[in-house]
This record gives C-alpha cells, structure tokens and sequence, in this order.
C-alpha cells in the first residue's frame, strides 16, 4: 500500500483539528523520508529504519522534544495500521525517542505584565480605540483566565456571561469547562463588545466570535501573536500568559487540582510541571531577597 494519510487522520476523530493536522504533518514528513530511500510502503519500514530516521533528524538539529513528538506521532500510525492490518508488525515497539529536554514554563515578570496589561509602550498609545479595547480584553482573558490561544480564537459572544463574570471555554477535544473571569478580564471584554466590536468586524460576515482582525474576520493564533508582539517590549510567546496564571494561581494558595481544571487538563501530571516553576520562583526571590540566603 502506498502512504495514504488520509484514513488514518480520519480516525482521530478524538483530537483536535490542530493536533490531527500536526499527526499527519509529522507521519507525511516520514512518509517522504521513507520514500526517499526506496520505503513506500509502510510494511516494508522496520524498527532500524525508525531509529535511522530519528538518528537523520538529531543530525539535523531538531529540538529533543520536536523529536519525541514526531516519534509519538509515528507510534499512533504505526499502531492504528496494525490494528488495521495494513502492516504485519508495529515497528515502533520498543522504539526509545530522544528524552524530552527539562525545561519549565517561562512566567512572565511583573514589569512585562505591566508592558502588556497595563501601561503600553509608547507605539500602542496612538492606536485607533477598537484595536487598543480589543487587544486590552484579549490579553486580559489570556492572563486572568489562562486561555489557550485557540480557545481564545474560538470563543463565542454566547458563551460570555459578563454578569457572573464567567464564560464557557470549549478546549482539547472539544470538552468544556467553565472559567471565571477577573474583574479586570470584565470590564475590558465589556468595553470591547460594547465600543470597538461593531467598527472592525465584517458587516458582511456572520459570526458570534468575540475577537475579530482588523479585516473584520475571526482572529487567528498568528493575530493573537501579532497582538502580544506589538505590546510586548522583549519577545513573549502567547502561551506565557497561561504558564503564568497557573503559576500565580499556586503562589497564592491554590489547590493543585483546582488549578487543572481551571486550565481544562485531562492529566493532572501536566498541570505539576507549574509546581516546579513556582518553587522555583520562590527559590529565586528568597536568592534575590534574604541576607542570608
């Protein structure tokens, strides 16, 4: 059989669209590999060639963890074509991937937050009033409420309860929770649905998306970044946001498990890696702070 990709991402149906297309980014990206050096069809790959592939990508430079993912990646094809009987054997038993690089979350300093949030750089101050309300409540809902950047793309005008300050998030798998809002978070999405909403978004259009671009159109993750990259004063990647709630979340106090379903996490051991950042924070202001230290 010849690679075909599309079955198999038909089948996970249980991810999200953007992590089924990074699934056959990173099997296509093989797949080409593979038919490079005479492999086109899966059953002739074996577990030697998997480690040949990983060894080419570590001669490339690929990042550990780029590594591990596209190993991760070729371990659910190989054992979805299987159970299909499209390959004999799953070549990727007992297959070690590179082991991940330990790196934990940046969190934002106060005086970024400050950039960011609260005073603006200079650039920002002469922005029209629709655009400097609709990047105040994006950057809001990602630090008060700890929003992915596609969640934030995908959030509705229904599921904003502005009243009980909280609003309906639709995560990973398209499971929802419910997240409260801050204070803050509320009167900036109220002054941007209220005064700047109306002027940017496409009258042509039907949408119920909260954000729009400055074409009018449903924001995207490269407009959020846009957004963080024209407010911050050094590089800030938008997901900095979320690691920095969750970890001003522990500083002040509160529970581990809370913390995991405030950020939508199936498992709570992705929700630990915050423990260690705060510790770690901790760490470091006592370092900075105490004479004795």
């Amino acid at each position: 059989m010849a690679w075909d990709l599309d079955p198999f991402v038909d089948s996970l149906a249980s991810v999200s669209q953007a992590t089924a297309s990074v699934y056959r980014r990173d099997v296509g990206a093989f797949a080409e590999w593979a038919a490079d050096r005479g492999l086109e069809d899966p059953r002739a790959v074996t577990r030697r060639d998997l480690r040949s592939y990983l060894a080419w990508l570590d001669g490339e430079q690929y990042a550990r963890r780029t590594m591990a993912r596209k190993a991760s990646s070729l371990r659910r094809y190989f054992r979805w074509a299987n159970r299909r009987g499209l390959v004999d054997v799953d070549p990727t038993l007992s297959l070690q991937a590179p082991v991940r690089e330990s790196r934990l979350p940046r969190v934002l300093r106060a005086d970024e937050l400050t950039t960011l949030l609260d005073a603006p750089r200079p650039n920002i101050v002469d922005d029209a009033e629709p655009r400097r309300l609709r990047d105040d409540a994006a950057l809001e809902l990602l630090y008060g409420s700890g929003l992915r950047v596609s969640e934030l793309c995908a959030l509705t005008i229904d599921a904003v309860d502005l009243g009980r300050g909280r609003v309906l998030v639709i995560g990973k798998g398209s499971k929802e929770r419910l997240v409260p809002l801050s204070q803050p978070s509320v009167r900036a999405t109220r002054a941007w649905l209220e005064k700047g909403r109306g002027a940017l978004v496409d009258p042509g259009l039907a949408t119920n998306v909260v954000f729009v671009n400055l074409r009018g159109r449903p924001i995207t993750p490269r407009d959020v970044r846009r957004i963080v990259d024209r407010r911050a004063s050094s590089p800030v990647n938008p997901h900095a946001f979320r690691h920095t709630y969750a970890t001003h979340l522990l500083d002040g106090g509160a529970d581990l498990r809370e913390v995991q379903e405030l950020l939508g996490h199936a498992d709570l051991g992705s929700t630990q890696i915050y423990t260690h950042v705060s510790k770690e924070r901790l760490r470091r202001v006592l370092q900075e702070t105490h004479p004795r230290a």
